[in-house]
């Protein structure tokens, strides 16, 4: 695969890197000992500055170029997710329950090989901010970042991001402009019956056929609510009522997903959910509560940013291996918070075959993070070009 030289000069080290991260996962915001092996390594390259505790317990790591100019954020995550693998390697987690599903260990180390090359080199002008990143599966590390303040107090000017795909091409680059992930809103619905004897249902209440009653009418919304261009995900994803097959329950508990792009489709949905659950409620006689779980925003491509970032995956990949208009998907990424922030663009590495991201059998090929490094690498060069 296309790299550059200098970067496939310490590509085994790389691989030793991100395996040990795979071996120590860590969650959400409790990403302390990921951090630590970060800043390590960063003080190893000698990297210009290292600002720990950003957003809980991310890191900004700014590399100085040659001359005055503007500063390119490139982030990665670091988190990992609550499963247990089931790959068998000898590098596999050694926290149980715990298992880099995701690829960020990947993704982080191909921001560190970035940084050792930037800090090697130095072939730009003004500034390069690395932004280690917790809590992407869960927590918005990226919104708490820039919470924090990291866009003002860096000057950051544009960011970028990738994550690995599995089933793509292994070193292939997808992208679109505009929206490329959608928004994600979760919702509960608890309903309160009278439960009883189930022999005698007319002396209850039942929440489970009011239950049952909620998710049919929750499937009308996508088929008759909702404009069928429009891209909606609308998904029941778990039911909970009852102990025993002679008993009414007094309570039932419903779960799901809300998927979107455009903010009129996110607020009819909540308005539906709420009218719905009313008037099941009413129909069965039970109480029902609606909680919604506003999430990430959808994640947005600048147009101008995606040209570009394709372009430079061209001069490393080919024309070939670069997609640069592949639609969007319902998957989504807290990315976002940083792209509402700043013009950027978010893209996919393809990761080759097997096993798909959240799966206990997955793996990050190691032999695409040299491809990644160097993709960050070039973006900063490319973005901002010593004057000659």
């Amino acid at each position: 695969m296309p790299v550059l030289n200098r970067i496939a000069d310490f590509a085994d080290q790389m691989t030793e890197w991100r395996r040990h991260l795979h071996r120590h996962p860590e969650l959400g915001f409790d990403c302390h000992g990921t951090a630590g092996f970060v800043a390590e390594r960063l003080r190893d390259f000698g990297v210009d500055e290292i600002h720990e505790g950003i957003g809980r317990t991310g890191i900004v790591a700014i590399i100085h170029g040659q001359g005055a100019g503007p500063t390119i954020g490139l982030r990665a995550d670091m988190d990992a997710l609550p499963m247990q693998e089931e790959t068998g390697l000898d590098h596999a987690s050694t926290v149980p329950g715990r298992m880099h599903a995701c690829g960020h260990d990947g993704h982080t180390t191909m921001l560190l090989g970035a940084a050792k090359y930037l800090a090697e080199t130095r072939n730009f002008a003004g500034r390069a901010a690395l932004i280690f990143q917790p809590a992407e599966e869960d927590g918005g590390g990226g919104d708490a970042m820039v919470r924090d303040g990291m866009m003002e107090r860096f000057e950051i000017a544009r960011v970028f991001a990738m994550h690995n795909s599995p089933g793509q091409e292994a070193g292939s680059f997808v992208t679109t402009p505009g929206p490329i992930m959608a928004a994600v809103d979760n919702f509960e619905i608890h309903l309160k019956g009278r439960g009883g004897h189930g022999a005698m249902p007319h002396l209850t209440a039942d929440p489970v056929v009011a239950a049952v009653a909620v998710v049919s009418a929750i499937q009308t919304i996508s088929s008759r609510n909702h404009y069928a261009l429009d891209d909606l995900a609308l998904s029941v994803t778990q039911i909970h009522t009852g102990s025993a097959d002679n008993i009414v329950p007094d309570t039932a508990y419903i779960c799901g997903t809300i998927r979107t792009f455009a903010p009129h489709v996110r607020e009819m949905v909540h308005r539906r959910l709420g009218e719905i659950c009313a008037g099941q409620g009413a129909a069965y006689d039970v109480a029902v509560q609606l909680d919604l779980v506003e999430g990430y925003p959808a994640t947005v491509n600048d147009p101008a940013e995606t040209a570009f970032a394709a372009e430079v995956a061209r001069e490393l990949v080919g024309e070939a291996r670069v997609f640069d208009d592949a639609g969007r998907e319902m998957g989504a990424e807290d990315f976002s918070y940083m792209l509402e922030a700043r013009p950027g663009c978010y893209l996919f590495l393809g990761q080759g075959e097997g096993p798909g991201v959240h799966n206990p059998g997955y793996d990050f090929n190691d032999e695409i993070a040299p491809v990644g490094a160097s993709f960050f690498a070039r973006l900063v060069e490319r973005a901002q070009p010593v004057a000659r």
